[in-house]
Parts: C-alpha cells; sequence; structure tokens
C-alpha cells in the first residue's frame, strides 16, 4: 500500500508521530476508494491521542498559512490542502442510547474505532508510523468484502444498525453506489430494524436519499428501501404506487416500476437532481387518481394536477428546499401530460404558446422527461413515441421564434391599470391582466404594447371602468 500514500500529507504525518511516539492511521473511505480504484478527495486520520493537537502540527509543518477548523465537542479538526480534506480525530469507542443516534464517546484504541464504523469495506486502515507504514490493517475481511462485492458490517448488523439506524440507508446507498450486494444477515437485520429510522433527522435521510438519486442506475436503491420496509416510513406516497388491480379482466400497470424505469431512464441524460426528482415523482398522484370503468378501463385523469398538488408537502417532510427547487419539481409534475396533447397532429399555436408561457427555460427539460416516461418494450411503439416528441419540439421551436413567449411578460402592468382607470387595489386589475395574457397566448391580439393597450381599453370599459384623460 506504500505506493498509494507516497505523498507529502502522509509522509509528514509520519514523521509527526514517529518523533512524537504516536500511532495514526488512515481509515475509512479514502482506503476502501484506494482499492477500489476511485478518486477521493476526503481523508480520515485517526490518532490514538488528540486528533486536533496532531492536525494542528501537521498543517502548521505543510503550511503554517492553512487554516484549521476545530470541532472541539467532536475532537476533530480538519484542514483543505491541495484540493484534499483532511479531518483529523481521536481513536473513541462509543455507547448509544436507544432513543438517539447522538452516541457517547470515549478514548479508545485503533480496535475501538474499527468496531464503530459501519462496514467492513470502512473500517480498513492503512498505518502511518514510520515503522509500519503503508502497512493495511483489516480486522473485520474488509478486503475480501471488498473483493466478493458485499456489504458487511464489522459487528453483530442489529447492534450497528440499532445505535445508528441511518447506517441502514447507507448500506442501501453504498450497495447503490458500488453495485455491491448487501449480505443476508444484514437485509433481515434491516427489515427487523427499519422502525428505528423514525429517531433519524428528515435532512440527514434527504441526504442519504439524494446521494441514490445520483447513482446512475437508482432504481437499484429504490428496491432496496422499498423490500427492506424503509420506503414506506420514509416516502409513503411512493409506496402507494406499487401493486397491480385487475377489474373485469383488465389490470394497470406497476407505476411503482414503471416510475423507477422512468427515473433510470432520465439518468442517462441529466445529472440535475431535481429533474431527477421530477421523474420520480411525476406519477405521484396517480394513487389517488385510480379509476375502473367498464367503458374505460383503468383511468388516472388529473394525475398530474393532484401529484404537483402533493410536492410541497413531500419537500416539507424531507426537509428539501421549499423554494426554486421545489417549485420547479412541481411545475415539471404538473406538466408532464401536456406534450402528449402537443403531439398531436392538429394543434392550435395557442396551446403551443401557452406551454412555452408556462414552462419557461424549463421546457427542455421538461421534454427530457417525457423521453424518459416512454418505457414500452415494443421498439416500434417507442420510435412512434419518440418521434411524436420531436414534432412536439420542432412545434415549440416554431411558435418561439415566431412569437417569443418563453419567459414573456404581459406588456400591461398593473400600475398602468391603476393609473389609466383611476382604480385602488382590487380583484379588477388582476381580471384585467389576465385577460390581457389569454388575449396575447389565444392569439386574439398581437404580442405588443400598442394592441395590448387598446385591449385593455376596451376590456377596462366593458367592466365599467371609464379611461382618465
Amino acid at each position: 500500500m506504500k505506493q498509494h500514500i507516497d505523498n507529502i500529507i502522509f509522509t509528514t504525518i509520519s514523521r509527526i508521530v514517529g518523533e512524537n511516539k504516536q500511532q495514526a492511521f488512515v481509515i475509512g473511505g479514502y482506503v476502501r476508494d484506494i482499492l477500489l480504484k476511485r478518486p477521493s478527495k476526503d481523508i480520515d486520520i485517526v490518532t490514538v491521542g488528540s486528533g486536533i493537537e496532531l492536525a494542528k502540527k501537521v498543517a502548521n509543518a505543510l503550511n503554517p498559512a492553512i487554516k484549521i477548523s476545530v470541532f472541539r465537542n467532536f475532537g476533530t479538526a480538519m484542514f483543505r490542502y491541495n484540493n484534499l480534506e483532511v479531518e483529523f480525530v481521536g481513536a473513541r469507542r462509543e455507547s448509544y442510547n436507544r432513543n438517539s443516534r447522538k452516541p457517547i464517546v470515549e478514548d479508545g484504541t485503533l480496535e475501538d474505532d474499527q468496531k464503530r464504523r459501519d462496514f467492513t469495506i470502512n473500517a480498513l486502515a492503512i498505518n502511518l508510523s514510520p515503522d509500519k507504514f503503508g502497512e493495511l490493517i483489516d480486522p473485520f475481511t474488509g478486503l475480501s468484502d471488498l473483493d466478493s462485492k458485499i456489504i458487511r458490517t464489522p459487528l453483530d448488523p442489529d447492534t450497528t444498525y440499532s445505535d445508528d439506524p441511518l447506517r441502514m440507508l447507507r448500506a442501501i446507498r453504498f450497495a447503490n453506489q458500488l453495485i455491491f450486494r448487501i449480505c443476508d444477515d444484514s437485509m433481515e437485520s434491516i427489515e427487523r430494524n427499519k422502525d428505528r429510522i423514525k429517531i433519524i433527522s428528515s435532512e440527514r435521510i434527504a441526504d442519504e436519499l439524494n446521494k441514490i438519486m445520483l447513482c446512475d442506475k437508482p432504481s437499484f436503491g429504490f428496491k432496496l428501501l422499498q423490500k427492506t420496509g424503509l420506503l414506506a416510513i420514509i416516502l409513503p406516497e411512493l409506496e402507494a404506487m406499487k401493486g397491480i388491480d385487475i377489474k373485469g379482466g383488465q389490470k394497470h400497470k406497476d407505476n411503482f416500476y414503471h416510475t423507477l424505469e422512468v427515473l433510470d431512464n432520465i439518468c442517462k441524460h441529466t445529472d440535475n437532481v431535481w429533474l431527477r426528482w421530477a421523474a420520480l415523482l411525476h406519477d405521484i398522484g396517480k394513487p389517488k387518481t385510480k379509476r375502473y370503468s367498464e367503458s374505460l378501463g383503468w383511468t388516472f385523469h388529473g394525475h398530474e394536477f393532484i401529484g404537483s398538488k402533493m410536492i410541497p408537502k413531500i419537500f416539507r417532510n424531507l426537509k428539501l428546499p421549499l423554494h426554486d427547487k421545489m417549485k420547479y419539481v412541481e411545475k415539471i409534475v404538473g406538466l408532464h401530460m401536456r406534450p402528449i396533447v402537443l403531439a398531436q397532429e392538429i394543434v392550435t399555436d395557442s396551446a403551443v404558446r401557452r406551454l412555452l408561457f408556462e414552462a419557461g427555460d424549463d421546457i427542455e427539460d421538461l421534454m427530457t422527461l417525457c423521453d424518459a416516461d416512454i418505457t414500452s418494450k415494443n421498439p416500434d411503439k417507442v420510435a412512434k413515441y419518440l418521434g411524436n416528441y420531436q414534432l412536439v419540439r420542432r412545434k415549440l421551436k416554431e411558435v418561439e421564434e415566431k412569437d417569443h413567449v418563453r419567459n414573456w411578460q404581459p406588456p400591461i402592468v398593473g400600475e398602468e391599470i391603476i393609473e389609466t382607470f383611476n382604480l385602488p387595489p382590487c380583484k379588477a386589475i388582476g381580471d384585467i391582466k389576465a385577460a390581457i395574457k389569454d388575449a396575447i397566448l389565444d392569439g386574439e391580439i398581437e404580442n405588443n404594447y400598442n394592441a395590448a393597450k387598446e385591449f385593455m381599453l376596451k376590456i377596462g370599459q366593458e367592466m365599467g371602468f371609464k379611461p382618465v384623460k
């Protein structure tokens, strides 16, 4: 392992701990990623003694100008050097209160520190002492688990997951990121301990979900969440989509698995985590709108509207951003059925203008979701649907070039309506603005100030208002 840690950070640590007759080790994800040949920018150093004092000595030796962040409550310190984040902590052992994931921490040995790690592949350590520099320390067969692509806990999984239930989500996230298998004992333990996830903050849960969402194939992780029972607790709205009903010999597709296909599809074309969230939630309204009739079979009328209304509650529950990110997902979910209508051969410019106006700069993201929503296994159908959406794109481009309505604002503002008719603040002002907007979008008047002003005067007078001379 020496060749992997032959750089100034590790050699400096080695020299300093040698001079101070101290022990230090690089541990965890950095070691794992060396062995997996993955890039890593986070280095965790464990020392037997004070991690804060060692960090200060190492930083000063590397460059006296380095700024150190010290977290005395946690006994840790960190600094950045050459685009690497190096964190130091004293070796410790932990014990837990059942109602909290905050551990009681005491000084410990390297062995104690390795025991408290979540998985065997994250418990690997490399010795930085001068006499044993580069020696791999693997008390829990982590190297073998890396070779076998297995996620396993160092201790009994019931202890590991009950002590810190966030580790259940981390197990699934690592399995998804690395394409590893969670060992049977761990899977069974997660199923037994799933309710313990309720003591974890929504922010930490959302952080793990976002990391799963950013995997190349997030369906892998969401299937594990569903299988272990965690999904029903964390995101019950998604769990509710699972299953197939049959009536009158007719059945609908399993919307849960369809959604995961859409999510995987869109991940091939975007790293935008919020567009991926929109893909995950695009059919979230289907369970509430599912109906069966003998004449129509299974229908989900208005599911896009109901789904968009469900987004704020889901984002609040998960403590996801409640401003522009939530509004973006809400918009994409609410509009995702509209391009299907535009794919028809006969469609008015008005309908195209309205979609451009409502989608704004997010129109391409919306079309990317529409493409991803094609999950048919029939290649002829897929080709047909993709061709239809290319037709929609041409219509959108033609109308935008002609009418310029993307991110468009009506040429008449509320202040001008107030001054023109000498109105106090009232509902009529909004009604007149809406009428002008609709007239332009519907093609009744041209998209310019003079036409809009003339229309404003006409509508205002029809409502009983006289313009001030």
